[in-house]
Protein backbone atom coordinates (compact mmCIF):
# COMPACT_ATOMS: atom_id res chain seq x y z
CA UNK A 1 0.00 0.00 0.00
CA UNK A 2 1.29 3.32 -0.67
CA UNK A 3 1.09 6.73 -2.72
CA UNK A 4 2.10 6.82 -6.01
CA UNK A 5 3.07 9.43 -8.74
CA UNK A 6 3.13 9.40 -12.60
CA UNK A 7 3.78 11.79 -15.15
CA UNK A 8 4.33 11.18 -19.08
CA UNK A 9 5.55 13.31 -21.69
CA UNK A 10 3.43 13.28 -25.09
CA UNK A 11 5.21 13.21 -28.00
CA UNK A 12 4.30 17.06 -28.94
CA UNK A 13 4.86 18.15 -25.36
CA UNK A 14 6.84 20.99 -24.82
CA UNK A 15 8.49 20.26 -20.78
CA UNK A 16 11.02 21.71 -20.10
CA UNK A 17 14.15 19.43 -19.09
CA UNK A 18 13.87 18.37 -15.76
CA UNK A 19 10.26 19.79 -14.66
CA UNK A 20 8.53 16.44 -14.71
CA UNK A 21 11.23 15.18 -12.02
CA UNK A 22 10.21 18.29 -9.69
CA UNK A 23 6.95 18.05 -10.01
CA UNK A 24 6.52 14.20 -9.52
CA UNK A 25 8.99 14.65 -6.34
CA UNK A 26 6.54 17.91 -4.94
CA UNK A 27 3.65 15.41 -5.39
CA UNK A 28 5.41 12.53 -3.86
CA UNK A 29 5.51 15.01 -0.93
CA UNK A 30 1.87 15.41 -0.82
CA UNK A 31 1.54 11.87 -0.35
CA UNK A 32 3.91 11.02 2.16
CA UNK A 33 1.19 9.83 4.75
CA UNK A 34 0.36 7.08 2.51
CA UNK A 35 3.34 5.72 2.57
CA UNK A 36 5.76 6.82 5.73
CA UNK A 37 8.47 3.65 5.27
CA UNK A 38 10.36 4.99 2.25
CA UNK A 39 10.19 6.79 -1.03
CA UNK A 40 11.34 5.80 -4.58
CA UNK A 41 11.73 7.99 -8.03
CA UNK A 42 13.02 6.97 -11.17
CA UNK A 43 12.97 9.01 -14.30
CA UNK A 44 13.03 6.72 -17.49
CA UNK A 45 12.59 8.99 -21.03
CA UNK A 46 9.27 10.07 -21.51
CA UNK A 47 8.03 8.98 -18.18
CA UNK A 48 9.03 9.45 -14.64
CA UNK A 49 7.36 7.18 -11.90
CA UNK A 50 7.08 7.88 -8.09
CA UNK A 51 6.27 6.00 -5.10
CA UNK A 52 6.22 6.98 -0.84
CA UNK A 53 5.93 3.21 0.80
CA UNK A 54 4.16 1.64 3.01
CA UNK A 55 5.41 -1.62 4.12
CA UNK A 56 3.24 -4.94 3.44
CA UNK A 57 5.27 -7.72 1.78
CA UNK A 58 8.83 -8.04 1.50
CA UNK A 59 9.50 -5.28 4.10
CA UNK A 60 13.20 -5.28 3.14
CA UNK A 61 13.27 -6.14 -0.45
CA UNK A 62 10.10 -4.83 -2.18
CA UNK A 63 11.03 -0.99 -2.40
CA UNK A 64 9.93 1.03 -5.61
CA UNK A 65 9.98 1.60 -8.28
CA UNK A 66 10.44 -2.25 -9.52
CA UNK A 67 12.15 -3.02 -12.72
CA UNK A 68 12.73 -5.92 -14.62
CA UNK A 69 16.01 -8.21 -14.79
CA UNK A 70 16.45 -6.35 -18.82
CA UNK A 71 16.03 -3.13 -16.69
CA UNK A 72 13.43 -2.14 -19.46
CA UNK A 73 10.19 -2.23 -17.86
CA UNK A 74 9.77 -0.61 -14.37
CA UNK A 75 6.44 -0.02 -12.35
CA UNK A 76 4.79 1.46 -9.30
CA UNK A 77 1.66 0.16 -7.82
CA UNK A 78 -0.64 1.02 -4.79
CA UNK A 79 -2.37 -2.17 -2.93
CA UNK A 80 -2.35 -5.64 -3.52
CA UNK A 81 -2.37 -8.62 -5.70
CA UNK A 82 -3.99 -11.58 -4.13
CA UNK A 83 -2.87 -14.04 -6.38
CA UNK A 84 0.39 -13.23 -7.08
CA UNK A 85 1.70 -16.28 -5.64
CA UNK A 86 -0.32 -17.83 -8.54
CA UNK A 87 0.84 -15.26 -10.82
CA UNK A 88 4.67 -16.00 -10.00
CA UNK A 89 4.32 -19.70 -10.70
CA UNK A 90 2.59 -19.09 -13.90
CA UNK A 91 5.19 -16.74 -15.33
CA UNK A 92 8.23 -17.94 -13.55
CA UNK A 93 9.26 -19.90 -16.50
CA UNK A 94 10.13 -17.17 -18.21
CA UNK A 95 10.82 -14.30 -15.58
CA UNK A 96 13.45 -14.36 -13.33
CA UNK A 97 11.72 -12.04 -10.44
CA UNK A 98 13.93 -10.68 -7.61
CA UNK A 99 11.76 -9.81 -5.46
CA UNK A 100 8.35 -11.02 -3.39
CA UNK A 101 6.95 -8.22 -3.84
CA UNK A 102 2.99 -8.69 -5.08
CA UNK A 103 3.52 -5.34 -7.39
CA UNK A 104 6.18 -7.65 -9.52
CA UNK A 105 3.59 -10.17 -10.87
CA UNK A 106 2.69 -6.76 -13.13
CA UNK A 107 5.95 -6.96 -15.42
CA UNK A 108 5.52 -10.09 -16.56
CA UNK A 109 1.56 -9.87 -16.67
CA UNK A 110 2.75 -6.97 -19.11
CA UNK A 111 6.02 -8.43 -21.05
CA UNK A 112 3.70 -11.61 -21.59
CA UNK A 113 0.11 -10.23 -22.68
CA UNK A 114 0.63 -6.40 -23.21
CA UNK A 115 -1.81 -4.11 -21.73
CA UNK A 116 -4.50 -7.19 -21.03
CA UNK A 117 -1.89 -8.48 -18.47
CA UNK A 118 -4.24 -6.41 -16.26
CA UNK A 119 -6.88 -8.90 -16.74
CA UNK A 120 -5.49 -11.70 -14.72
CA UNK A 121 -4.59 -9.57 -11.59
CA UNK A 122 -7.40 -10.24 -8.77
CA UNK A 123 -6.96 -7.53 -5.92
CA UNK A 124 -7.60 -4.12 -4.83
CA UNK A 125 -4.32 -1.87 -6.85
CA UNK A 126 -3.57 1.17 -9.54
CA UNK A 127 -0.39 0.83 -11.26
CA UNK A 128 2.39 2.71 -13.91
CA UNK A 129 4.16 0.28 -16.43
CA UNK A 130 6.88 1.71 -18.52
CA UNK A 131 9.82 0.95 -20.48
CA UNK A 132 10.39 4.79 -21.10
CA UNK A 133 8.18 5.27 -24.16
CA UNK A 134 4.90 3.31 -23.65
CA UNK A 135 2.62 3.87 -21.27
CA UNK A 136 0.01 1.45 -19.34
CA UNK A 137 -1.50 2.86 -16.27
CA UNK A 138 -4.37 0.77 -15.00
CA UNK A 139 -6.57 0.96 -11.87
CA UNK A 140 -8.50 -2.11 -10.58
CA UNK A 141 -12.26 -3.59 -11.46
CA UNK A 142 -14.21 -1.58 -8.81
CA UNK A 143 -12.10 1.38 -8.10
CA UNK A 144 -10.76 -0.30 -4.36
CA UNK A 145 -7.91 1.91 -4.75
CA UNK A 146 -7.94 5.49 -5.72
CA UNK A 147 -5.61 7.19 -8.53
CA UNK A 148 -6.80 10.86 -10.20
CA UNK A 149 -5.30 12.71 -13.55
CA UNK A 150 -4.66 15.89 -15.30
CA UNK A 151 -2.63 17.57 -18.14
CA UNK A 152 -0.57 20.46 -17.73
CA UNK A 153 -0.75 23.70 -20.36
CA UNK A 154 2.47 21.61 -21.47
CA UNK A 155 1.14 18.60 -22.17
CA UNK A 156 2.79 16.98 -19.50
CA UNK A 157 0.21 14.14 -18.11
CA UNK A 158 0.04 13.44 -14.59
CA UNK A 159 -1.43 10.82 -12.56
CA UNK A 160 -1.31 10.58 -8.45
CA UNK A 161 -3.12 8.67 -5.51
CA UNK A 162 -4.80 11.70 -4.03
CA UNK A 163 -6.32 14.89 -5.75
CA UNK A 164 -4.69 17.03 -3.01
CA UNK A 165 -1.30 15.77 -4.91
CA UNK A 166 -2.37 17.40 -8.11
CA UNK A 167 -3.45 20.17 -6.23
CA UNK A 168 -1.88 22.99 -8.01
CA UNK A 169 0.13 21.32 -10.69
CA UNK A 170 -2.69 20.62 -13.04
CA UNK A 171 -5.72 23.29 -14.18
CA UNK A 172 -8.46 20.03 -13.70
CA UNK A 173 -8.14 17.04 -11.93
CA UNK A 174 -10.32 14.06 -12.88
CA UNK A 175 -10.89 10.87 -11.30
CA UNK A 176 -9.00 7.92 -13.42
CA UNK A 177 -12.13 4.94 -13.67
CA UNK A 178 -12.43 1.94 -12.60
CA UNK A 179 -11.66 -1.19 -14.42
CA UNK A 180 -10.11 0.74 -16.77
CA UNK A 181 -6.18 1.09 -18.34
CA UNK A 182 -4.89 4.38 -20.08
CA UNK A 183 -2.42 3.86 -22.87
CA UNK A 184 -1.21 7.06 -24.78
CA UNK A 185 -2.03 5.98 -28.30
CA UNK A 186 -5.54 4.45 -27.37
CA UNK A 187 -6.87 6.46 -24.34
CA UNK A 188 -8.97 5.23 -21.60
CA UNK A 189 -9.56 1.04 -22.52
CA UNK A 190 -12.13 -0.42 -20.33
CA UNK A 191 -11.25 -4.13 -19.53
CA UNK A 192 -13.74 -4.49 -17.09
CA UNK A 193 -17.50 -4.79 -16.16
CA UNK A 194 -19.80 -6.14 -13.86
CA UNK A 195 -21.70 -8.93 -15.62
CA UNK A 196 -25.27 -7.82 -15.82
CA UNK A 197 -28.34 -9.55 -14.86
CA UNK A 198 -26.26 -12.79 -13.87
CA UNK A 199 -28.29 -14.31 -11.31
CA UNK A 200 -29.10 -18.02 -11.88
CA UNK A 201 -29.00 -19.72 -8.56
CA UNK A 202 -31.85 -20.57 -6.69
CA UNK A 203 -31.72 -22.97 -4.51
CA UNK A 204 -31.32 -21.70 -0.85
CA UNK A 205 -28.89 -24.45 0.38
CA UNK A 206 -26.73 -24.25 -2.53
CA UNK A 207 -26.85 -19.98 -2.17
CA UNK A 208 -25.81 -20.67 1.55
CA UNK A 209 -23.18 -23.26 0.95
CA UNK A 210 -21.75 -20.88 -1.94
CA UNK A 211 -21.73 -18.12 0.44
CA UNK A 212 -19.70 -19.36 3.29
CA UNK A 213 -17.22 -21.19 0.87
CA UNK A 214 -16.52 -18.08 -1.03
CA UNK A 215 -16.46 -15.53 1.81
CA UNK A 216 -14.22 -17.58 4.28
CA UNK A 217 -11.73 -18.32 0.75
CA UNK A 218 -11.74 -14.33 0.66
CA UNK A 219 -11.06 -13.68 3.59
CA UNK A 220 -8.24 -16.52 4.05
CA UNK A 221 -6.46 -14.54 0.86
CA UNK A 222 -6.71 -11.10 2.36
CA UNK A 223 -4.83 -12.10 5.37
CA UNK A 224 -1.73 -12.44 2.93
CA UNK A 225 0.90 -9.70 4.84
CA UNK A 226 4.29 -10.00 6.26
CA UNK A 227 3.18 -7.53 9.08
CA UNK A 228 0.02 -7.63 11.50
CA UNK A 229 -2.86 -8.03 10.35
CA UNK A 230 -6.29 -6.42 12.85
CA UNK A 231 -10.17 -6.00 11.85
CA UNK A 232 -12.10 -3.10 12.20
CA UNK A 233 -15.12 -4.32 14.47
CA UNK A 234 -18.81 -2.77 14.41
CA UNK A 235 -20.43 -5.35 15.86
CA UNK A 236 -22.90 -5.39 13.00
CA UNK A 237 -22.68 -8.43 11.10
CA UNK A 238 -20.80 -7.69 8.19
CA UNK A 239 -17.41 -6.80 10.31
CA UNK A 240 -18.33 -9.62 12.96
CA UNK A 241 -17.83 -12.03 10.14
CA UNK A 242 -15.21 -10.92 8.84
CA UNK A 243 -13.18 -10.90 12.13
CA UNK A 244 -14.76 -14.43 13.28
CA UNK A 245 -13.17 -15.81 10.25
CA UNK A 246 -10.38 -14.30 10.28
CA UNK A 247 -9.61 -15.75 13.96
CA UNK A 248 -10.22 -18.83 12.36
CA UNK A 249 -7.04 -18.52 10.52
CA UNK A 250 -4.21 -16.37 12.72
CA UNK A 251 -3.07 -17.42 16.11
CA UNK A 252 -4.06 -13.76 17.32
CA UNK A 253 -6.15 -10.84 16.39
CA UNK A 254 -6.85 -7.38 17.12
CA UNK A 255 -10.58 -5.78 17.05
CA UNK A 256 -11.05 -1.81 17.08
CA UNK A 257 -14.06 -0.45 17.61
CA UNK A 258 -15.20 2.81 18.75
CA UNK A 259 -18.17 5.17 19.58
CA UNK A 260 -19.75 7.56 22.30
CA UNK A 261 -20.56 6.98 25.63
CA UNK A 262 -23.48 4.06 25.63
CA UNK A 263 -23.24 3.62 21.53
CA UNK A 264 -24.59 0.23 20.48
CA UNK A 265 -21.22 -0.19 18.16
CA UNK A 266 -19.35 -0.44 21.40
CA UNK A 267 -21.55 -2.77 23.30
CA UNK A 268 -22.06 -5.28 20.11
CA UNK A 269 -18.23 -5.44 18.89
CA UNK A 270 -17.54 -6.75 22.73
CA UNK A 271 -19.62 -9.59 22.60
CA UNK A 272 -17.86 -10.42 19.35
CA UNK A 273 -14.75 -10.13 20.54
CA UNK A 274 -15.39 -12.14 23.39
CA UNK A 275 -17.14 -14.63 21.52
CA UNK A 276 -14.33 -15.20 18.69
CA UNK A 277 -11.42 -14.81 21.14
CA UNK A 278 -9.97 -11.25 19.60
CA UNK A 279 -7.32 -8.94 21.63
CA UNK A 280 -9.94 -6.01 21.50
CA UNK A 281 -9.26 -2.43 21.73
CA UNK A 282 -11.94 0.54 22.34
CA UNK A 283 -11.99 4.08 21.64
CA UNK A 284 -15.07 6.25 23.30
CA UNK A 285 -15.54 9.12 21.37
CA UNK A 286 -16.41 12.44 22.91
CA UNK A 287 -18.25 15.48 21.22
CA UNK A 288 -14.80 17.80 21.22
CA UNK A 289 -13.16 14.68 19.81
CA UNK A 290 -14.95 15.02 16.76
CA UNK A 291 -14.87 18.74 16.69
CA UNK A 292 -11.30 19.25 16.99
CA UNK A 293 -10.94 16.65 14.04
CA UNK A 294 -13.76 17.84 11.77
CA UNK A 295 -11.66 19.91 9.30
CA UNK A 296 -9.15 17.37 9.37
CA UNK A 297 -11.17 14.38 8.24
CA UNK A 298 -12.67 16.75 5.54
CA UNK A 299 -9.43 17.49 3.76
CA UNK A 300 -8.34 14.07 4.11
CA UNK A 301 -11.74 12.78 2.65
CA UNK A 302 -11.29 14.84 -0.30
CA UNK A 303 -15.79 14.93 -0.40
CA UNK A 304 -17.78 17.29 1.23
CA UNK A 305 -21.00 14.65 0.98
CA UNK A 306 -22.62 15.09 4.42
CA UNK A 307 -23.38 11.31 4.79
CA UNK A 308 -19.62 10.23 3.51
CA UNK A 309 -17.92 12.87 5.92
CA UNK A 310 -20.56 11.55 8.87
CA UNK A 311 -19.41 8.10 8.60
CA UNK A 312 -15.98 9.45 7.75
CA UNK A 313 -15.38 10.57 11.39
CA UNK A 314 -15.51 7.35 13.32
CA UNK A 315 -13.38 6.07 10.50
CA UNK A 316 -10.88 8.49 11.18
CA UNK A 317 -10.86 7.63 14.97
CA UNK A 318 -10.71 4.02 14.56
CA UNK A 319 -8.21 4.10 12.12
CA UNK A 320 -6.14 6.00 13.99
CA UNK A 321 -6.85 3.62 17.10
CA UNK A 322 -5.60 0.67 14.96
CA UNK A 323 -2.84 2.12 13.91
CA UNK A 324 -1.57 2.99 17.15
CA UNK A 325 -1.84 -0.53 18.53
CA UNK A 326 1.33 -2.65 19.07
CA UNK A 327 1.09 -6.40 19.42
CA UNK A 328 2.84 -8.27 22.35
CA UNK A 329 6.27 -8.02 20.06
CA UNK A 330 6.00 -4.85 19.74
CA UNK A 331 4.90 -4.57 15.68
CA UNK A 332 2.46 -2.03 14.34
CA UNK A 333 -0.90 -2.78 12.75
CA UNK A 334 -0.26 -2.11 9.45
CA UNK A 335 -3.80 -3.93 7.52
CA UNK A 336 -6.50 -3.94 8.81
CA UNK A 337 -10.40 -5.83 7.06
CA UNK A 338 -13.38 -3.99 6.78
CA UNK A 339 -16.89 -4.84 5.64
CA UNK A 340 -17.58 -2.36 2.88
CA UNK A 341 -19.23 -4.04 -0.12
CA UNK A 342 -21.82 -6.60 1.39
CA UNK A 343 -24.64 -4.32 1.58
CA UNK A 344 -24.39 -3.69 -1.84
CA UNK A 345 -24.14 -7.71 -2.56
CA UNK A 346 -26.78 -8.75 -0.07
CA UNK A 347 -29.07 -6.01 -0.28
CA UNK A 348 -28.43 -4.85 3.00
CA UNK A 349 -30.30 -1.53 2.78
CA UNK A 350 -33.58 -0.56 3.76
CA UNK A 351 -34.73 0.74 0.65
CA UNK A 352 -33.74 -1.78 -1.44
CA UNK A 353 -37.71 -3.74 0.28
CA UNK A 354 -39.44 -1.83 -2.48
CA UNK A 355 -36.99 -4.01 -5.58
CA UNK A 356 -37.86 -7.36 -6.68
CA UNK A 357 -36.46 -9.48 -9.49
CA UNK A 358 -34.29 -7.73 -11.83
CA UNK A 359 -35.19 -4.49 -10.87
CA UNK A 360 -33.49 -5.27 -7.67
CA UNK A 361 -29.94 -7.33 -9.40
CA UNK A 362 -29.75 -3.64 -11.43
CA UNK A 363 -29.60 -1.77 -8.29
CA UNK A 364 -27.11 -3.83 -6.72
CA UNK A 365 -25.10 -3.84 -9.93
CA UNK A 366 -25.51 0.07 -9.75
CA UNK A 367 -24.38 0.57 -6.45
CA UNK A 368 -21.52 -2.17 -6.56
CA UNK A 369 -20.30 0.23 -9.41
CA UNK A 370 -20.24 3.57 -7.55
CA UNK A 371 -18.40 2.47 -4.24
CA UNK A 372 -15.16 3.98 -5.87
CA UNK A 373 -16.61 7.36 -5.15
CA UNK A 374 -18.62 6.97 -1.89
CA UNK A 375 -17.50 3.99 0.83
CA UNK A 376 -14.30 2.92 -0.92
CA UNK A 377 -12.94 6.95 -1.06
CA UNK A 378 -13.97 6.76 2.65
CA UNK A 379 -12.36 3.66 3.37
CA UNK A 380 -9.34 4.43 1.67
CA UNK A 381 -8.58 8.22 2.56
CA UNK A 382 -9.08 7.63 6.60
CA UNK A 383 -7.02 4.11 6.98
CA UNK A 384 -4.13 5.70 4.83
CA UNK A 385 -4.27 9.42 6.33
CA UNK A 386 -2.77 6.86 9.17
CA UNK A 387 -0.59 4.53 7.17
CA UNK A 388 -2.73 2.04 7.68
CA UNK A 389 -4.01 -0.62 4.63
CA UNK A 390 -7.81 -1.34 4.99
CA UNK A 391 -8.53 -4.79 2.52
CA UNK A 392 -12.00 -5.53 1.67
CA UNK A 393 -12.85 -9.24 1.67
CA UNK A 394 -16.67 -8.66 0.76
CA UNK A 395 -15.29 -7.09 -2.63
CA UNK A 396 -12.85 -10.08 -3.26
CA UNK A 397 -13.66 -10.04 -7.52
CA UNK A 398 -13.80 -13.41 -7.45
CA UNK A 399 -16.37 -13.66 -4.55
CA UNK A 400 -18.34 -10.64 -5.79
CA UNK A 401 -18.86 -12.50 -9.39
CA UNK A 402 -19.83 -16.03 -7.65
CA UNK A 403 -22.55 -14.13 -5.57
CA UNK A 404 -24.06 -12.31 -8.52
CA UNK A 405 -24.89 -15.53 -9.73
CA UNK A 406 -27.35 -15.97 -6.75
CA UNK A 407 -30.95 -15.36 -8.45
CA UNK A 408 -32.65 -12.24 -7.02
CA UNK A 409 -35.05 -13.30 -5.00
CA UNK A 410 -32.78 -14.96 -2.39
CA UNK A 411 -31.31 -11.45 -1.86
CA UNK A 412 -35.11 -9.74 -1.10
CA UNK A 413 -35.89 -9.29 2.21
CA UNK A 414 -38.39 -11.37 2.38
CA UNK A 415 -36.73 -14.26 1.51
CA UNK A 416 -35.11 -14.93 4.69
CA UNK A 417 -37.05 -12.41 6.98
CA UNK A 418 -34.71 -8.93 7.20
CA UNK A 419 -32.35 -7.72 4.78
CA UNK A 420 -29.26 -9.63 4.14
CA UNK A 421 -31.28 -12.44 5.42
CA UNK A 422 -29.14 -15.00 3.13
CA UNK A 423 -25.75 -13.89 4.78
CA UNK A 424 -27.14 -13.97 7.74
CA UNK A 425 -28.29 -17.84 7.12
CA UNK A 426 -25.05 -18.61 5.82
CA UNK A 427 -23.79 -17.85 9.08
CA UNK A 428 -26.29 -18.54 11.32
CA UNK A 429 -24.58 -20.64 13.53
CA UNK A 430 -21.00 -18.85 13.93
CA UNK A 431 -21.53 -15.91 15.91
CA UNK A 432 -24.36 -14.91 18.65
CA UNK A 433 -27.82 -14.68 17.74
CA UNK A 434 -28.16 -11.04 18.82
CA UNK A 435 -25.41 -10.55 16.43
CA UNK A 436 -26.40 -12.41 13.71
CA UNK A 437 -29.89 -10.82 13.91
CA UNK A 438 -28.95 -7.15 14.84
CA UNK A 439 -30.05 -4.42 12.37
CA UNK A 440 -28.22 -2.99 10.29
CA UNK A 441 -27.28 0.82 11.26
CA UNK A 442 -25.14 3.51 9.37
CA UNK A 443 -21.21 3.88 10.56
CA UNK A 444 -21.85 7.44 12.06
CA UNK A 445 -25.71 5.87 13.85
CA UNK A 446 -23.97 2.81 15.69
CA UNK A 447 -21.13 4.88 16.94
CA UNK A 448 -23.75 7.87 18.09
CA UNK A 449 -22.15 10.39 16.43
CA UNK A 450 -24.66 11.43 13.64
CA UNK A 451 -26.52 14.02 16.07
CA UNK A 452 -23.39 15.12 17.35
CA UNK A 453 -22.18 16.19 14.19
CA UNK A 454 -25.02 17.87 13.56
CA UNK A 455 -24.90 20.19 16.06
CA UNK A 456 -21.35 20.94 15.48
CA UNK A 457 -21.91 22.56 12.26
CA UNK A 458 -25.42 24.44 13.05
CA UNK A 459 -23.24 27.05 14.90
CA UNK A 460 -20.56 27.05 12.08
CA UNK A 461 -22.88 27.82 9.69
CA UNK A 462 -25.59 30.81 9.80
CA UNK A 463 -28.21 31.57 7.70
CA UNK A 464 -27.35 33.89 5.67
CA UNK A 465 -24.34 31.82 4.66
CA UNK A 466 -26.69 28.87 3.36
CA UNK A 467 -28.98 31.65 1.84
CA UNK A 468 -26.15 32.97 -0.23
CA UNK A 469 -25.08 29.24 -0.93
CA UNK A 470 -28.24 28.61 -2.61
CA UNK A 471 -28.24 32.21 -4.54
CA UNK A 472 -24.82 31.39 -5.79
CA UNK A 473 -26.40 27.59 -7.05
CA UNK A 474 -23.60 25.82 -5.20
CA UNK A 475 -23.38 22.03 -5.42
CA UNK A 476 -24.30 21.39 -2.17
CA UNK A 477 -27.54 20.27 -0.86
CA UNK A 478 -27.59 21.08 3.07
CA UNK A 479 -26.00 24.03 5.12
CA UNK A 480 -23.70 20.95 6.82
CA UNK A 481 -22.56 20.09 3.26
CA UNK A 482 -21.58 24.31 2.66
CA UNK A 483 -19.29 23.93 5.35
CA UNK A 484 -18.09 20.76 4.23
CA UNK A 485 -17.49 22.46 0.65
CA UNK A 486 -16.02 25.56 1.81
CA UNK A 487 -12.99 23.17 3.86
CA UNK A 488 -12.31 21.45 0.91
CA UNK A 489 -12.20 24.55 -1.69
CA UNK A 490 -9.99 26.28 1.01
CA UNK A 491 -7.56 23.39 0.86
CA UNK A 492 -7.37 22.63 -2.70
CA UNK A 493 -6.82 26.64 -2.93
CA UNK A 494 -9.57 26.59 -5.18
CA UNK A 495 -13.46 26.60 -5.21
CA UNK A 496 -15.08 23.55 -6.32
CA UNK A 497 -16.70 23.37 -9.42
CA UNK A 498 -20.77 22.55 -9.23
CA UNK A 499 -21.75 18.99 -9.29
CA UNK A 500 -18.07 17.71 -8.92
CA UNK A 501 -17.21 15.61 -5.99
CA UNK A 502 -14.37 13.66 -7.49
CA UNK A 503 -13.88 16.36 -9.58
CA UNK A 504 -12.19 20.26 -9.33
CA UNK A 505 -10.72 22.92 -10.89
CA UNK A 506 -7.69 25.35 -9.82
CA UNK A 507 -5.11 27.37 -10.48
CA UNK A 508 -1.67 25.74 -12.35
CA UNK A 509 1.59 26.29 -9.97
Amino acid sequence: MCGIVISYESPDSIVPAGTANVAVDRMMRRLRHRGPDGAGLIECGRAVLGQTRLAILDVAGGRQPLVDADGRHHVVGNGEIYNHSQLRDRFGGDFRFQTRSDTEVVLPAYQRMGWEGVRVLNGMFSYGLTDGRDLCVARDPLGIKPLYYGERPDRLLLFASEMQALAGEVAEVAEFPPGHCYLPEQGFVRYYQLPARAGVIIDQEEAMAMVRVELTAAVRSHLMSDVPVGAFLSGGLDSSLLAMLARRELPELHTFAVGLEGSSDLAAAAIVARAIGSRHHECELTPAMMADALETVVVALESYDAALVRSALPTWFVSRLAATTRTAAGERIKVVLTGEGADELFAGYEYLRNYTGHALEDELNRLLGSLHNLNLQRVDRMTMAHALEARVPFLDLGLVERIMRIHPVLKQSGAFGQAKGLLRAAFSSDLPPEIIQRQKLEFAQGASVSDCIGDIVSRRVSDRDWARARAAGLPVRSAEELYYFNLLSRHLGTPLQPGTIGRWQGPVL
